[in-house]
């Protein structure tokens, strides 16, 4: 396994690099050659993925409004409808052989949240999971259900790509420019907005690596 940081990197650089490693992995595995699971952590400017089974009516801005707010607009290749990426956000691409760890795609998805739920509770927050969704929520079955930590995966060949968004110190505002994974009757939170103060991503991001170690 190989922990890799890209710190704040484009978009599009990200996409192309987890894909080159992607079809590295596969290609080996389907070769008997030997081959080097990742997990990637980074940042990224600005941007809106949409997955292949979203919606584009839930991106409620223009082309001309996303260049006003500095953002970009990506069609992906993952599960799942839209979400945001932007600075102070942890997002995680792992690139793994699930076989080798002798996981199904749902027990992968269990495990990631997992890593969150308990990064949170560390920092005493509250967070479980929402039946019929992925990722990880704050006060599920109330109307103040809110999500802090968005999952989408694509797999071929029992490898993966893609991975999770954790809202650490995220600029929510640009939550609202969209429907969050389709969602139009539940909010969007961050660890900064829980805890009222904004948190070292070096220290979150060496969390999220603890716990995806033990995990895998």
């Amino acid at each position: 396994m190989e922990y890799i940081n890209w710190n704040l990197i484009p978009y599009a650089d990200a996409w192309q690099q987890q894909t080159d490693l992607f079809n590295s992995l596969i290609e080996a595995k389907l070769n008997g050659k030997p081959y080097m699971n990742h997990i990637i952590f980074c940042q990224h400017p600005h941007v809106y993925t949409l997955g292949k089974s979203g919606k584009d009516n839930n991106m409620l801005l223009s082309e001309e409004q996303l260049e006003k707010i500095n953002a970009t607009l990506y069609h992906i290749d993952r599960g799942g409808d839209i979400t945001y990426h932007g600075p102070g956000q942890l997002v995680c691409y792992p690139i793994l052989n699930l076989e080798e760890y002798k996981l199904g795609l749902k027990e992968y998805i269990h495990f990631l949240e997992t890593a969150v739920i308990n990064i949170c509770a560390s920092y005493e927050i509250k967070v479980e999971r929402l039946d019929g969704a992925t990722g990880v929520w704050l006060d599920t079955g109330t109307n103040r259900t809110r999500k802090i930590c968005a999952i989408g995966v694509r797999s071929s060949h029992f490898v993966t790509m893609h991975g999770l968004a954790f809202n650490v110190n995220t600029d929510l505002r640009y939550f609202s420019y969209i429907n969050p994974c389709g969602f139009v009757d539940k909010g969007v939170t961050s660890l900064a907005q829980e805890l009222g103060k904004d948190l070292s991503m070096e220290e979150v991001t060496e969390r999220l690596q603890q716990e995806l170690s033990k995990l895998f």
